[in-house]
């Protein structure tokens, strides 16, 4: 995945300040509040230096129960309405992310990420 082109995407802002657009929309069953999904990423700083990528390892990252899952508010909210199949660019304020604690080591305090997610599998709900 490469860092996508902000200024050309035509990106959709929630109340919340999360930033979002599908780069492509899938075919599949859809991300609902409650449902499961097995998702690719990679995130990036807004400079655009990768900080994670589920490509390293090959492996697909499980997000359950969506809308109150164990990842950062901004995919709970982020990932709802994708289908199956398709791809969304995330762009997510410090407040959705890991705020002003950052997360040592990997993130700096009050950082803007910047996810591309892939929705390889969609389950439940």
């Amino acid at each position: 995945m490469n860092f996508p082109d902000l200024a050309t995407l035509k990106l959709t802002k929630n109340p919340s300040g999360l930033a979002w657009a599908d780069v492509e929309v899938g075919a599949g069953k859809e991300v609902k509040r409650g449902s499961s999904a097995d998702m690719h990423y990679t995130g990036w700083f807004q400079d655009g230096t990768t900080f994670d990528s589920s490509l390293e390892s090959g492996n697909t990252f499980a997000v359950r129960n969506v809308g109150r899952a164990g990842v950062i508010e901004g995919w709970n909210e982020g990932l709802v309405g994708m289908k199956e199949g398709g791809r969304r660019v995330l762009v997510i304020p410090p407040g959705l992310a890991y705020g002003e604690a950052g997360y040592p080591g990997a993130i700096p305090p009050n950082s803007t990420l910047v996810f591309m997610i892939d929705a390889v599998k969609v389950t439940g709900v």
